[in-house]
C-alpha cells in the first residue's frame, strides 16, 4: 500500500465519518440552542433542563438515522478492505 494509498483512505474516512454525525450534531445543536434561549429568557439555569432534551433528541436521531448510518460505515469498511 502506497502512502498516497493511505491519506486517501484516511481523507474518505473523515468524510464519512463527518457526514454521518452531521445530522444527530445539528440536531443537538439545534435543541441546545433553543433550550438555551428559554433558560435566558426565564433565568432557569438547571443544568438538568438543557441536558434532558438534547439526550431525547440525540436517542431520537440516532434511531431515526441509525440504519443510514450503518449502511454508510458497512459500505466504507467494504471498500477500504475488498478495495474498490
Amino acid at each position: 500500500m502506497a502512502g498516497i494509498d493511505l491519506v486517501q483512505y484516511v481523507r474518505i474516512t473523515l468524510l464519512e465519518g463527518g457526514m454521518v454525525l452531521a445530522p444527530v450534531l445539528a440536531a443537538s445543536f439545534t435543541v441546545a440552542l433553543i433550550i438555551g434561549l428559554l433558560q435566558a429568557a426565564t433565568s432557569i439555569h438547571e443544568p438538568l433542563v438543557g441536558m434532558v432534551p438534547r439526550l431525547v433528541v440525540v436517542m431520537l436521531m440516532l434511531f431515526l438515522t441509525g440504519g443510514w448510518m450503518l449502511e454508510r460505515f458497512v459500505a466504507l469498511f467494504r471498500v477500504s478492505v475488498l478495495g474498490p
